[in-house]
Order: C-alpha cells, then sequence, then structure tokens
C-alpha cells in the first residue's frame, strides 16, 4: 500500500513561483515576438511604399509647373551671343511670287513659297562691334532640311542700305537684318541660325514659326 504525504508548503510556494516565473517568461517572450513581427510588417510597408514612390516618380515626365502635365518648350525668338542680342521683328510667308518693286524688272516665281526674314542684332556690350562681325544664315526646317538666303536675286527687294553685318554701337536700337529665303511648302516648323565670328565663331537657332 502506497502512502502519500503532503508536500511542504515551503515547497508548495517554491513550485508555484517556478510555474509563475515560467509562465510570466513566456509571456514576455510572446509579446516580444509580437514587436518584432510588428516592427518587420511596418518596415517591410514602408521600403515597399519608397519603391513604388521612387518608381512612379522616375516614369513621370519632367514637370516644372506643377500641372501635372509635361509643358511644350515655347519658341525661342531672341538670343544674344557674347554681347551681340538676336531678335526676330518679323516673319512673312509671300506666297510663290515676289511682285517686281519697279517696272523694268520682272516677278520673281517659284513652284514652292518665299519667306521673308527681318532680324534685328543689338550690341549688349560697351564697346562697338565690327562690321560684318554677324550675320543671318540659313532656314532650318524640322527635318533638318537647310534653304539658303536668296538676298543674291532678291536684291530689289532689299532695304537701301542692306544693314545685315553692319556696325553695332552699344545699345543703340536693333539693326534691321533682312533676308530672302525660298522654302519648300512641306517644310515645317521652321528656325533661322544667326551667328557672330568674334570673338570666336558662334551661332544658334531662333523659331519662325509660332
Amino acid at each position: 500500500m502506497k502512502i502519500n504525504f503532503p508536500m511542504p508548503p515551503l515547497l508548495i510556494n517554491m513550485e508555484n513561483t517556478k510555474q509563475n516565473l515560467e509562465s510570466g517568461q513566456a509571456s514576455r517572450i510572446l509579446v516580444v515576438l509580437i514587436v518584432i513581427v510588428f516592427i518587420v510588417i511596418i518596415a517591410v510597408y514602408g521600403i515597399t511604399k519608397f519603391i513604388s514612390f521612387q518608381k512612379s516618380k522616375n516614369l513621370e515626365p519632367e514637370n516644372k509647373s506643377g500641372t501635372g502635365v509635361s509643358e511644350i518648350p515655347k519658341p525661342v525668338h531672341e538670343a544674344t551671343l557674347e554681347n551681340t542680342k538676336f531678335i526676330i521683328e518679323s516673319y512673312k510667308d509671300l506666297g510663290n511670287t515676289l511682285k517686281s518693286p519697279t517696272a523694268y524688272e520682272s516677278d520673281l516665281t517659284t513652284t514652292e513659297r518665299f519667306i521673308k526674314v527681318t532680324i534685328g542684332a543689338q550690341n549688349k556690350g560697351k564697346n562697338n562691334i565690327a562690321q560684318y562681325s554677324w550675320d543671318v544664315g540659313n532656314i532650318v526646317d524640322s527635318d533638318g532640311r537647310n534653304f539658303v538666303s536668296i538676298n543674291d536675286k532678291a536684291y530689289a527687294y532689299l532695304p537701301k542700305p542692306d544693314l545685315c553685318g553692319a556696325l553695332l554701337k552699344p545699345e543703340f536700337k536693333p539693326v534691321p537684318c533682312v533676308k530672302y529665303y525660298e522654302v519648300s511648302k512641306s517644310s515645317k516648323n521652321l528656325k533661322v541660325v544667326v551667328k557672330i565670328t568674334e570673338p570666336k565663331k558662334q551661332e544658334t537657332l531662333l523659331d519662325l514659326d509660332k
């Protein structure tokens, strides 16, 4: 016959204390694990959102206006090379016929169209800009086709005197340079070359079409 002796009160308290400690430790471990899992979830979510934001930002077209739509570049109608400022004063499509200014010469005709361009050149520096150190060059279209000036055969239509390349005095009013061109009817987005030769050769394009 087995006889069970009651456990001493001291041992009972120790056993209860041990169980409480183990239970408390398990609870703390569980809380720590939950906190760690929560932090990992937040970190993964944040990283995912950041990567998505960067991708969408890189895919968006550059927009400085803040409207969400990329801006169409505005036409360039003036430019400055060194101290010479060029300004488009007028641009005219004259059709396929240039009426003779005198009764002694024939009209000029073409199968395409005549273009008349007036470019103002102004000295923005402090010293004279020498004669023939600036000029207006070819017309260029969107396909890269070049159309040279026909001033040699349109001489009768030019103002007298012809001021293209004239001496430019500091801050005087712009000097008008008139050029005539024969341009294809199919040419679009026309630009005109303006250039200087001093102190070094430079050139740029001005937009003729609005």
